[in-house]
């Protein structure tokens, strides 16, 4: 009986002893890195948090950058039509962009940008706009290599760089004579020997927004030109994210810096069908080049999402031919959208210098920012108290004002945030029944101070 209890209590005891070295193992191995390294540090995004606060306190949101009124009826019927089209429409197409769309975009921009573009070599289709920038920097962007982003600037463009192994090397517009004299995006100047200091033999890229997000500028030819001249002088790629480029106001007129001498063979052009039929649901994008460039695009594409929803690029094909046969006329949607725009854009700059804030008008795009330097405001929430100005004032107009907007100095890297905590972002892009709700809580405002 001794025996036998001897040889149980040996059997508990080496059982134990295998759980616990069986749970030192797994405590290892968790203690692993999961993760790779491409993720440090690009984990927090704004868009995540202030849509989250918004959505708690049900505010009035001129945030995010969307329209919340319908696109035209006719390209509402082309996605319709599409997606009763039979079989074919509602399975694969061609991996690199469906022959309809591809045919038109080529021969759309082939006589903007005056060169002739090959549909099948020169146009990548993507998911949005966005997945058009992420095949760009994973497809040209190596270990090692600078790429030049000049902010404000949309805030996936230094996480992609990073994600790609590259280093994100910026340049900021700054207000020509100071923010208090800065009334249109267009005094928001870019230094010409700034930006010449800044090009290495690292340098890979240089990317540019035009009409930007969040200021509206758009670029004068002047200044395309000398971004061009470094490009073409240093041998580098220009990444032109051009989403906005039908939405210009005041006569502005956009300019591509693919059309200027020397830039076809150096530059990739990013656009967006969600801004252009303001369908930013659809997630239909593009990215045009020359086809030694494109060629790289489409290797990352092909082995991350492969292939574009069918139907979604049917209408917009459609919607693009539509617009080919009517260019220029007034019956056009991209001359009749930023007449409408401009009326809503005017509308706001002048509720919100009523409360105090200084406006900067866009000369393109969705957004408006303005300075909130002279505004005094009580926010006594703690846990934000080490938060930028701007993050901080967002946040208590949103809390206590039932207003959503988003902090300016989130388009720009830490080392230049800090000079651009006085600016806030607006979406002027809405109804106007929900400008009208902001106009109420802004005069409501007003009438407190």
């Amino acid at each position: 009986m001794l025996m036998v209890s001897t040889r149980v209590a040996l059997i508990y005891r080496g059982a134990s002893e295998r759980l616990i070295h069986k749970t030192l193992i797994n405590k290892i191995m968790m203690a692993r890195r999961i993760h790779s390294r491409r993720l440090d540090g690009v984990e927090k995004n704004i868009w995540v948090e202030f849509t989250q606060l918004a959505a708690d306190y049900k505010v009035v949101n001129l945030g995010q950058g969307f329209p919340d009124f319908l696109p035209p009826k006719f390209i509402q019927d082309a996605f319709c039509k599409a997606v009763s089209g039979g079989c074919p429409m509602h399975q694969y197409t061609r991996a690199f962009g469906h022959p309809s769309l591809v045919a038109i975009l080529a021969k759309f921009f082939s006589r903007i940008v005056g060169h002739e573009i090959h549909p099948m070599e020169d146009v990548l289709v993507t998911v949005g706009a966005y997945q058009a920038l992420f095949c760009t920097f994973q497809a040209l962007v190596d270990e090692g290599d600078e790429v030049i982003i000049i902010e404000p600037s949309f805030d996936c463009y230094q996480p992609m760089v990073k994600m790609a192994g590259g280093k994100a090397v910026f340049v900021p517009l700054r207000p020509s004579g100071g923010s208090s004299k800065a009334l249109s995006s267009g005094d928001w100047v870019l230094s010409a020997e700034e930006l010449a200091s800044k090009f290495s033999p690292k340098t890979k890229a240089v990317v540019i927004n035009t009409p930007n997000n969040p200021t509206g500028k758009v670029y004068k030819a002047e200044e395309l030109q000398m971004i061009a001249d470094l490009c073409v002088e240093h041998d580098v790629v220009c990444i032109s994210d051009e989403v906005y480029e039908w939405l210009t106001y005041d006569g502005r007129e956009h300019v591509k810096i693919a059309s200027l001498p020397g830039m076809w063979e150096r530059t990739i052009t990013i656009g967006s069908a969600g801004k252009t039929f303001s369908a930013t649901g659809w997630k239909v994008g593009w990215a045009i080049g020359s086809k030694d460039i494109m060629k790289h695009l489409k290797t990352v594409h092909q082995n991350s999402v492969y292939h574009c929803a069918t139907a979604a690029q049917e209408a917009v094909a459609e919607g693009f031919q539509v617009e080919y046969d009517r260019f220029g006329s007034p019956e056009s949607y991209f001359k009749e959208l930023p007449k409408r725009l401009q009326i809503k854009r005017d509308k706001l700059a002048l509720c919100l210098e009523s409360v105090g804030l200084q406006p900067i008008k866009p000369e393109g795009g969705y957004f408006m920012i303005a300075d909130i330097s002279a505004v005094k405001f009580d926010f006594n929430d703690t846990s934000s108290q080490d938060e930028p100005h701007d993050f901080r004032f967002v946040k208590w107009l949103i809390k206590e004002k039932g207003l959503a907007t988003i902090p300016v100095s989130a388009f720009y890297s830490l080392e230049h945030s800090k000079d651009f905590e006085n600016y806030v972002r607006f979406c002027f892009t809405k109804e106007d029944s929900t400008l009208d709700a902001a106009e109420e809580i802004l005069k409501k405002w007003g009438k407190e101070k």
